[in-house]
C-alpha cells in the first residue's frame, strides 16, 4: 500500500506538486502549506550502573530476540529529553537521566530517520521487561554480552560509548532507495 500526502494537513485543499526552494514538493493549491516530507526520530540509551549497560531483549519484530539498548520514538509533542528517559522506565523499569550524546545514525528513506543514541546515568530501579515489547531486561558487562545475542547496531553504540573508536555517525552510503510511488518522479 502507498501512502502520500493528497490534502492540506492545514485547511484541506489538494496538494499539488511544486517548486519550493528548487525541489519539487507537495504543496497547497489554496494556501502556504508545504509537505516538507515524512521523518522519525529515534532515541536510544546507554544506562551504565557499576560498569555495565541496561540491555533489554526485544519481543517483537524487528529485532525480535536481540539484546538491544532501550529506546523508541520521539511523541509529535514530548521533548527528546522526555522521550528517552521515558522509553528507558517503559521497557526496563529503570529511571535514567541524560548525560551527553553518544551518537547519531542518519537514514535518509522514503521515511527519513535519525537516531539519536544517550549516554544516560542510572538514577533507581531494577530492571523489569514490560512483558509487550521486551521479554528481557539487566546490566550486563562487555564480557557477558560476547556470549548473547546482541544486536549488531547495539554492538557499536556499546562499543563507540565504552571505547570511542568511531566518531559516532553512522553514514547512509546509499541514501537513495526505491520510492515505492512515494516520491514525486513521473
Amino acid at each position: 500500500m502507498t501512502l502520500a500526502a493528497n490534502y492540506c494537513m492545514s485547511c484541506g485543499a489538494k496538494l499539488v506538486v511544486r517548486d519550493v526552494d528548487g525541489t519539487p514538493r507537495r504543496a497547497c493549491s489554496e494556501c502556504s502549506f508545504v509537505h516538507w516530507g515524512d521523518y522519525s526520530v529515534g532515541v536510544g540509551a546507554l544506562v551504565e550502573k557499576d560498569g555495565k549497560l541496561l540491555l533489554v531483549r526485544r519481543a517483537q519484530e524487528p529485532g525480535r530476540g536481540f539484546w538491544t539498548n532501550p529506546g523508541g520514538y520521539i511523541e509529535q509533542l514530548e521533548s527528546i529529553d522526555d522521550t528517552i528517559r521515558r522509553e528507558v522506565l517503559e521497557e526496563s523499569g529503570v529511571q535514567a537521566c541524560v548525560k551527553s550524546i553518544v551518537a547519531l545514525r542518519d537514514q535518509p528513506r522514503s521515511v527519513h530517520n535519525v537516531y539519536i543514541a544517550f549516554a544516560m546515568e542510572y538514577d533507581s530501579g531494577e530492571p523489569t521487561p514490560d512483558g509487550v515489547e521486551v521479554d528481557g531486561a539487566g546490566f550486563f558487562s562487555l564480557e557477558e554480552m560476547a556470549d548473547m545475542n546482541v544486536a549488531p547496531f547495539t554492538r557499536w553504540l556499546v562499543d563507540v560509548a565504552l571505547n570511542g573508536k568511531s566518531a559516532g555517525l553512522a553514514i547512509d552510503l546509499d541514501p537513495q532507495p526505491p520510492m515505492n510511488g512515494r516520491g514525486f518522479r513521473a
